[in-house]
């Protein structure tokens, strides 16, 4: 009787979140790719993208407002790491000067150069804050290593991390990241953090567990061998140990073949996931408080939903995106893509 009822009530856990999400599209006073998106709670949520393109919402996603660009040049803002509604940055990508983050501490009415970056070979990918203060930047191999920049004191400075003496491991050949929805870096905990890499003869992902300092490399199974091919994005669960890194070979987006891969030791060692997708995946995101059961992952040629930790997948839409990011506490996510394109749901969380 004891083992019917523990079975009993994970199986009433389990059915709690098998309701795949549904997106439901939002009006969007843009019709700029969206590359990136930061979802603070069930009403608030900011998009960037092409163009110095930023958006943001306080009312779920029923009106979405642009804000005041950071700068009038047509920057490509491929990330946005939102603390709260008033509170965000963005990150621009591109060679030299054209990387570069802002802040504002207003809902957008004004930003601050937050970085510029002065290196002409260098190229910044994505951004992430572990809090209000605490963050990193990822940039690709300058002289064989990818840049880190730390910063602890909300912005105001950031400081490059030790790149060579076992601080950053030798970049592959033609290696690099991919910053297709700002969720090629990731965060978690208080120091924990990772990066996912592809372009060369394999794909890798990259841990660091003293808040980016040092960074240790491992080979993962995805797609590798062309410059359009590896690991696109990662996410953990609470613990740091339960991972997924998903991607492929984004010139071939309904290609099912290894684009999915699993760790169980916080990023040491990968293995194939027990099943593949559709297609080219760029982000994935775990449900918070699903206990690392439900997961999310979206791609220009779909998005796919797994209630039980990723051993199936269920399609929800062949509607396209290319950022994906789900509220605290699970109860909304956003996904934004093409020409302006913003999805909600609020079907993630019971």
């Amino acid at each position: 009787m004891r083992r019917v009822a523990v079975f009993s009530i994970l199986a009433f856990a389990a059915s709690a979140l098998a309701a795949a999400p549904q997106w439901t599209l939002q009006p969007a006073p843009t019709s700029e790719r969206l590359r990136g998106v930061s979802a603070v709670d069930e009403n608030v949520a900011w998009a960037s993208g092409n163009k110095a393109t930023v958006l943001r919402t306080l009312d779920g996603g029923r009106s979405w407002q642009a804000r005041f660009g950071p700068t009038t040049e047509a920057l490509d803002f491929r990330d946005v790491e939102a603390i709260d509604a008033n509170i965000a940055y963005v990150l621009s990508i591109g060679p030299g000067e054209q990387s570069r983050i802002y802040k504002t501490v207003d809902g957008g009415t004004t930003w601050v150069t937050s970085f510029r970056n002065a290196e002409p070979r260098g190229f910044y990918d994505a951004i992430a804050f572990w809090n209000s203060e605490a963050g990193l930047a990822l940039g690709d191999p300058v002289d064989g290593r990818f840049e880190i920049l730390r910063t602890t004191d909300g912005g105001r400075h950031w400081m490059p991390a030790p790149s060579a003496s076992g601080g950053m491991p030798p970049a592959l050949p033609n290696e690099g990241a991919f910053a297709a929805s700002g969720t090629c870096l990731v965060v978690q905990g208080t120091r924990r953090a990772w990066f996912a890499t592809g372009g060369a003869a394999r794909a890798r992902v990259f841990r660091s567990a003293d808040g980016g300092l040092t960074w240790q490399a491992s080979d993962t199974p995805l797609a590798a061998g062309s410059s359009s091919a590896g690991a696109f994005s990662l996410a953990f669960t609470d613990d740091g140990l339960r991972g997924i890194v998903v991607g492929g070979d984004y010139r071939n987006e309904g290609a099912s073949s290894d684009n999915i891969a699993v760790t169980a030791d916080g990023g040491v060692t990968w293995s194939p996931g027990p099943v593949r997708l559709r297609g080219f995946r760029s982000a994935v995101a775990f449900v918070p408080g699903s206990h690392g059961r439900a997961l999310l992952t979206v791609g220009p040629a779909g998005s796919d939903w797994s209630a039980d930790g990723g051993a199936t997948w269920a399609a929800v839409s062949d509607d396209g995106f290319h950022a994906l990011s789900i509220a605290r506490g699970g109860k909304a996510a956003w996904a934004v893509g093409e020409r302006g394109r913003i999805a909600r749901s609020a079907t993630l969380s019971r």
